[in-house]
């Protein structure tokens, strides 16, 4: 198994050696099982080489992604020899930046494969959790065979498992297909070919950027998605990129600009106005909330509740009874005890207050 991945830098790796745009992990790393499906793992001298390999990746904007481990290996089955690469990023959002990063237009989606997955003429690339695996060469008929690699790829949980938001925004009607890109900071919004300038678009706030193409009957559009941590923010940057849109004219096209909570959207290209503006008016933000453990409680969770709650009651009621015999003893040992301090007996009977009616009017008398 090598332990090499060219064109990466990983922070967990102090001990890495860069030479030429690569890096050399000292440590193995397992993101990689000794098998899957029909291949296990070999020892190669002949690497396959192919045009979309990591190593012709931009290094500086899959550091934006943040990438935390990588492993490669070579497996086999019967005649067929692969090359395989993954890497794992910090969270699921680093994972499909980098994965539209690598992906190329002329690949086709391809479904029942990890979370997302595309295939071309000699490789196919997918995601899992917060991984990105690329094999090769392998055609498009032949990307069902890395299913079993999909399925035992480390799975992620919690915060690091949230899918990204911005891109479930995208309209589908025209989109062309894996045409749409995710950008986590300028290096890789520019290396994505986004129409605006990426270093004015506040990446230093947390910014978020979409880049997708469509192509109908409408023209050509470009749609791009800026998403920020609040609307106070987004709203500074609306103005920043209308003011980039009115500086680059004909440039553009019809370009129109909104903003809808923290997330600003412009269409560019040549749909016509009431199009551009119909296509980003039909945009609209939604919340997505995440969960790092069940949202329904297990049966002997809730047992276990239930009956703390009974013992809780019972607890409660003990001491409530104890507090009643207690208050009733001092306040009626304190009154015996101030009845005898002043020579009186500790118990009497009680006095009633009387009106004494008996005594002002005679019994009544009834006659014939």
């Amino acid at each position: 198994m090598k332990t090499a991945l060219l064109g990466l830098v990983f922070a967990s790796s102090a001990t890495a050696v860069l030479a030429q745009g690569s890096v050399k992990l000292t440590e193995p790393v397992s993101l990689l099982p000794p098998a899957f499906g029909a291949f296990h793992v070999i020892t190669s001298n002949s690497v396959p080489q192919s045009t979309i390999s990591l190593a012709n990746t931009s290094k500086d904007a899959l550091e934006e992604a943040k990438p935390e481990r990588s492993q490669v290996g070579d497996y086999t089955s019967g005649a067929k020899t692969i090359h395989v690469e993954a890497v794992e990023f910090g969270d699921r959002t680093g994972a499909f930046s980098a994965y539209t990063l690598v992906r190329r237009t002329d690949m086709t989606a391809v479904k029942d494969l990890g979370d997302s997955a595309a295939a071309g003429q000699d490789a196919v690339v997918f995601t899992v959790g917060t991984s990105v695996v690329m094999a090769y060469p392998l055609s498009i008929a032949e990307a069902k065979s890395l299913k079993p690699l999909s399925d035992v790829m480390p799975k992620s949980f919690g915060n690091k498992g949230v899918a990204p938001l911005l891109p479930t925004l995208v309209p589908h009607a025209g989109l062309v297909d894996t045409s749409l890109r995710y950008a986590l900071g300028p290096t890789t919004y520019a290396a994505q070919g986004g129409v605006l300038t990426a270093a004015e678009l506040g990446w230093d706030k947390d910014a978020e950027a979409i880049t997708a193409e469509y192509k109908d009957k409408r023209g050509d559009e470009t749609l791009t998605l800026l998403y920020y941590p609040t609307p106070t923010i987004a709203g500074a940057m609306t103005r920043t990129v209308q003011g980039m849109v009115d500086a680059a004219g004909a440039r553009l096209g019809t370009a129109k600009v909104r903003r809808e909570g923290n997330v600003v959207m412009l269409a560019s290209g040549t749909f016509e106005a009431d199009q551009a503006q119909k296509m980003i008016e039909n945009i609209h933000q939604r919340q997505q909330v995440s969960y790092d453990q069940d949202i329904q409680p297990s049966v002997p969770q809730q047992v276990h509740q239930v009956a703390s709650l009974l013992t809780n009651i019972l607890v409660l009621a003990g001491v409530l009874m104890l507090a009643a015999v207690l208050l009733g003893l001092f306040l009626g040992g304190g009154r015996a005890l101030y009845r005898v301090a002043r020579g009186k007996p500790a118990a009497v009977e009680a006095e009633f207050l009387s009106l004494r009616l008996n005594q002002q009017n005679a019994p009544a008398k009834f006659e014939r």
